[in-house]
């Protein structure tokens, strides 16, 4: 008899839901820029790369407990920004670091050494490119991409498995259909 070993537990991602007209653009800004062999994901913000699967009832808990106890966080699209070797749209929003905050306090002592620090939010378009060819779609992006309001959403979630993410659930925001 041959044993199957179990699927090693995957973490938990989160992301803060963009609405659905930016996340329609920025979703087609990826499918023309990010190198085809690795876009496997949709436009996203991540707000944690790596919670850890034993808390899983935990982090569901407290996503829909923010969630319902929030409006829609307000953000500023502000431009274009560099990752080097890449490309993102740069994002603006206190309101969502102090929500990331709270979300990061319950789970203290437990998160990644990336997951501890606060993100520079932003939705990738292009990653893991020639610096020149990064610098490239900045120079040719920073018209396109004006400064505009916008209010996300709600939380995804999702499990990572090592390709594309799985979903796992969705946290609308107070006052916010589905």
């Amino acid at each position: 008899m041959t044993m199957v070993p179990a699927p090693f537990p995957a973490p938990f991602i989160v992301t803060a839901l963009l609405p659905r007209d930016l996340h329609q653009w920025a979703t087609a800004l990826r499918a023309r820029h990010f190198p085809p062999e690795r876009n496997f994901l949709e436009a996203h913000v991540t707000l944690f790369h790596a919670l850890p699967p034993s808390c899983e009832a935990e982090i569901r808990a407290v996503l829909a407990s923010e969630a319902g106890a929030t409006a829609p966080v307000m953000a500023q699209l502000t431009g274009v920004m560099s990752l080097g070797r890449g490309t993102a749209l740069r994002i603006d929003s206190p309101n969502l670091h102090a929500l990331r905050d709270r979300i990061a306090s319950r789970f203290h002592g437990l998160l990644t050494a990336q997951d501890s620090h606060r993100p520079r939010l932003h939705v990738t378009v292009q990653n893991k490119v020639d610096p020149a060819a990064a610098r490239l779609l900045q120079q040719e992006l920073a018209p396109e991409v004006t400064p505009r309001p916008f209010a996300f959403r709600g939380l995804g979630l999702y499990l990572y498995r090592g390709g594309p993410w799985e979903a796992a659930g969705e946290y609308a925001f107070r006052g916010v259909q589905r």
